[in-house]
């Protein structure tokens, strides 16, 4: 390994070094970019430079044109980078143009963090003459200061395998003095248990001139570890002066005048460290090996390299509790033993570095009193010290702990080893961990709720269709519930969403207490969860939904208020009302929404009828937006009368479809599902625009119909070209603003989308007026009726019915009449149908009243004759 011919006299060694460091040693240093930063004089006289000409050139203007410009010469640069040493016989180029030929060899100087700092040119010249004895000594002297000012130690060998010269580099890191060991053989005295077949290998490399490099992890004089970069050189014996040089290059042939090996070690310890270990266990993470077998992977590396360690890695549970992971080489009843036990002060080496976050050395398990509860666990498997290290996360907590195991007393020279390995270590185990931490949660964010904890959509159905499967094979039933909770927008609009979070959570807490070790709960969106409940019968469905129901029931304190949570659920079961998730759970959905209409806090099972009203729902809505785009639909027109004069003040539009096949369909039918599937906004301008050109038809015609009515959904109001769109509609039909009115429901009030607001105040400001339409019905609030620039308030027509028979309806309706004479707003009666009714709305002083007395709805036609025939009997219209 490093070995090097000569004898012990004083003769010998002076020829030696003569021919070592004066013949072949011409000594360069180049920085990484390959200019010359410092060259010796024999460097410098082999070339004909002076020190002035020489640094701060480039390596390439030493090389002939031809070689640095070749393939070869691009890649001889970062080869020694990356540091891989170079040797061989090159042809350089002297000051005077003439060509020389060196033995040289290229290595990399590592500093002591195993990083490179630059590369050492040895270079012997075998084109020329010997120098003179003298020369050579002189220049002996001055490579061994070269040498002993470098960290790399160099070791000088004779052919019989004896030191005959280490420089002060090799005795800072070994320890020894030459007269210590001079004598002695290099591998013998740093690696001892080197095979004896690379030592014969090793020889042979030499004798035939060869360059022999080498990775070896060798000990000093205190036992010290070190990983080195090893190069041993053969040097050509000491000829007689002027005789020239026998031998060949290093191409393998052979040689007759090895004398001596120079070797240089350098420290790559740190370097090194990360290097093996991080080399494989990043390739490990990279190929998404599972954590258990990346960390035994670093535990295995870290004994293969150190022999004398036990190596096993804990982790640490957001509880503080040791969780066994890996240990390859510790029984596994031991592991099992470790698992779940508390970190503390006093916990073994482990649980007390988990606890202090700090390192924790033991020499001595036997008598620390950090061990005290716990080494009759570690004692009887032989180990007497245990070195552990905690494990952190990015943020800097405690996850897990590595630690070393010792079946003898821990050899203090061998500390710095060991630490930079844990350093290594320590370092990869947290990324193992951190990856598998992050793998969890990305689990947990694909097929978990984030705020329930409840599996989503996609794991719901994919447990489902297992259970599903498993139902099939064993012919037994299964239940499907689509639970979806009553009032639950009230909760946001009234409390705030935090609060329906919170109720949320609490909901799912309690599904999760009413669950069997088979059933699954998850939640869909919104306030929707499902249940599927395995081997469940009809009858057994019935007893766990009515369990389930007054479960829910119990009063839930959410934001400091006690609300009393109510749910609608609908059942579809396995196999009678679908064989699918997908159609199970659409029937259940179904089922739950004949639930909500029979009255809150009830459930249904799904039945065959339900499904037909269902595909009847679902070709009406078909039929319902072909309608609106081939002009199926149509208006009526119902008159708005002055009670006092009798006289026509408006008309209110209303919509109506006749069907080529099923007819007249009832607007209680078609308006609310319009307003479900989302067509309420289409069917609302298509209105206005018909509607507008009516009226403008009407004036036309010499008709005097002073205004016309037209209802809105709130979500027409989302639309903020709305207020655009009705002037242009407007202008093209020659209309005034105020000859429209735009009726709007109550629901308005508490439509929370931010355009509905604006657009409405928008639309006002143009001379648009808003009616309140069915008022008294729904929320009825007078601070948000305050805000709103309404012109006409109409009284809904179940007070009207009731105004004959009822005192109640008769005081509510005077009361909402002195509620828009106070706000200054028109009050409408809607539904008059009797002359009673008529004579006491006249008698509390309603100013105007539509209804059957007056008038059904009529088509354009119909209306034009009406309205003849009523003006011919009366003054013109108000």
């Amino acid at each position: 390994m490093w070995e090097s011919p000569g004898d012990e006299n004083l003769v010998a060694l002076q020829l030696a070094q003569l021919s070592a460091l004066d013949r072949v040693m011409a000594i360069a240093e180049f920085d990484l970019g390959g200019v010359l930063i410092r060259a010796n004089d024999n460097f410098l006289a082999l070339l004909g430079f002076s020190r002035a000409q020489a640094v701060g050139r480039h390596h390439s203007s030493f090389c002939t044109p031809a070689f640095a410009a070749s393939a070869e010469y691009q890649e001889f640069w970062p080869r020694l980078r990356g540091g891989q040493a170079s040797g061989g016989v090159a042809e350089r180029v002297r000051s005077d143009g003439s060509s020389c030929w060196l033995q040289a060899t290229y290595t990399p100087v590592f500093d002591a963090r195993g990083e490179i700092r630059h590369i050492l040119k040895i270079a012997t010249d075998i084109t020329g003459r010997l120098r003179r004895e003298q020369a050579q000594r002189e220049h002996l002297r001055r490579l061994s200061l070269v040498a002993d000012a470098s960290s790399t130690a160099v070791v000088i060998s004779d052919s019989e395998s004896r030191i005959v010269y280490v420089n002060d580099g090799f005795s800072r890191m070994f320890g020894w003095q030459l007269d210590e060991i001079r004598g002695r053989a290099p591998i013998e005295l740093l690696a001892p248990h080197t095979p004896q077949d690379f030592t014969e290998k090793y020889r042979a490399a030499l004798r035939a001139g060869r360059l022999v490099e080498r990775e070896e992890i060798v000990a000093s004089k205190e036992g010290r570890r070190y990983w080195v970069k090893v190069f041993s050189n053969p040097v050509a014996g000491t000829p007689v002066a002027g005789t020239p040089v026998t031998g060949t290059s290093v191409d393998g042939g052979s040689r007759t005048d090895w004398g001596h090996t120079v070797t240089t070690l350098t420290d790559i310890t740190r370097a090194k460290m990360h290097e093996v270990l991080q080399h494989r266990v990043l390739e490990a993470m990279v190929r998404e090996s599972p954590l258990s077998e990346v960390l035994e992977l670093i535990c295995n590396e870290v004994e293969r390299i150190a022999p004398e360690i036990t190596a096993s890695i804990l982790g640490v549970s957001e509880e503080g509790r040791l969780q066994s992971l890996v240990g390859p080489h510790l029984p596994a009843d031991y592991a099992r033993q470790l698992d779940g036990i508390p970190i503390g002060p006093a916990v073994g080496s482990c649980g007390t570095a988990a606890w202090r976050n700090e390192t924790v050395r033991v020499d001595d398990i036997a008598t620390d009193a950090l061990w005290k509860d716990h080494a009759h666990l570690v004692l009887p498997l032989g180990f007497v010290a245990c070195w552990s290290t905690p494990i952190r996360n990015s943020q800097g907590r405690v996850v897990g702990t590595f630690a070393f195991y010792f079946k003898r007393p821990r050899v203090p020279a061998a500390e710095l080893f060991h630490q930079l390995m844990v350093d290594a270590c320590v370092h990869l185990c947290a990324l193992a961990l951190e990856r598998e931490h992050t793998r969890q949660r990305i689990r947990q964010l694909a097929f978990y709720d984030g705020l329930t904890g409840l599996p989503n959509r996609s794991l719901l159905q994919a447990k489902a269709d297992q259970a599903i499967a498993a139902a099939s094979r064993s012919h037994d039933s299964l239940a499907v519930m689509f639970i979806d909770l009553d009032r639950f927008k009230q909760v946001n609009d009234s409390l705030g969403h935090p609060a329906g979070d919170e109720l949320l959570r609490q909901i799912a807490h309690r599904l999760r207490q009413d669950l069997r070790a088979t059933d699954i709960a998850g939640r869909l969106s919104g306030d929707e969860f499902v249940l599927v409940l395995p081997q469940c019968n009809a009858d057994q469905a019935t007893d766990r939904v009515e369990r389930l129901l007054e479960l829910l029931s119990s009063p839930v304190t959410v934001a400091g208020v006690a609300l009393a949570a109510s749910a609608s659920v609908g059942i579809a079961m396995f196999p009678d009302d679908g064989r699918d998730m997908e159609t199970l759970l659409h029937r259940a959905d179904m089922a739950m929404y004949q639930a909500k209409s029979s009255g809150r806090g009830c459930f249904s099972f799904f039945s065959a009828e339900m499904n037909q009203l269902a595909q009847e729902r679902l070709a009406l809505e078909t039929a319902l937006r072909r309608a609106i785009q081939t002009r199926q639909l149509h208006l009526h027109y119902q008159p708005q009368i002055d009670l006092e004069t009798g006289q026509l003040c408006g008309v209110e539009a209303l919509a109506r479809w006749t069907h080529p096949e099923l007819g007249e369909i009832s607007p209680a039918r078609f308006i609310p599902l319009a307003e479900e599937c989302g067509l309420v906004a289409d069917l609302g301008h298509w209105a206005l625009r018909e509607a507008c050109g009516q009226l403008s038809a009407w004036r036309a015609q010499g008709l005097a119909v002073p205004s016309v009515s037209v209802n809105l959904s709130p979500t027409s109001f989302h639309n903020l070209d709305l207020p655009r769109m009705i002037a242009a509609t407007l202008e093209s039909n020659a209309l005034a603003p105020q000859d429209l009115t735009l009726e709007l429901t109550e629901s308005v009030l508490l439509d929370t989308n931010p355009s509905t607001m604006k657009t409405i105040a928008e639309v006002h400001a143009r001379g648009i007026r808003l009616a309140m339409d069915d008022f008294g019905t729904g929320y009825s609030s007078l601070s948000y009726l305050r805000r709103l620039p309404v012109n006409e308030l109409k009284l809904d027509r179940s007070f009207v019915a009731d105004l004959e028979n009822d005192a109640t309806a008769r005081a509510l309706s005077a009361a909402i009449l002195g509620i828009g004479k106070s706000l200054h707003l028109t009050v409408v009666a809607e539904g008059v149908e009797t002359d009673a009714q008529n004579l006491l709305l006249r008698e509390q002083g309603y100013p105007v009243a539509q209804g059957y007395l007056f008038s059904r709805p009529l088509d354009p036609q119909a209306f034009a004759r009406w309205l003849e025939g009523a003006t011919a009997q009366s003054t013109p219209a108000c």
